[in-house]
């Protein structure tokens, strides 16, 4: 029997009505902050779905530039930036 990676679907969301654009960077995209766009609905909310292997991906928004931890993301790890990464576990 063949070892297959179990992966995911992920739904990432961001609040933020007034904003003009919002990206993610994680461990699953090698921190490029260009790759992911995210799209806003109709009632101001931006989201992506990403398909993620099993085990825990550290990820930032980035909002109209600038870098953000997650709101939403209870779990988070320390950066070498002096903030935090938010995680998500697969």
């Amino acid at each position: 029997m063949a070892d297959r990676e179990a992966k995911k679907r992920v739904t990432f969301k961001f609040r933020d009505s007034g904003a003009d654009s919002v990206y993610i960077a994680g461990s699953f995209n090698s921190w490029d902050p260009s790759v992911r766009p995210l799209k806003k609905d109709a009632k101001g909310v931006w989201k992506t779905t990403i398909t993620l292997p099993e085990g825990a991906h550290q990820y930032r928004f980035i909002v109209d530039g600038q870098w953000i931890e997650d709101p939403a993301s209870p779990h988070k790890e320390p950066n070498e930036f002096g903030s935090y990464n938010s995680v998500v576990v697969v």
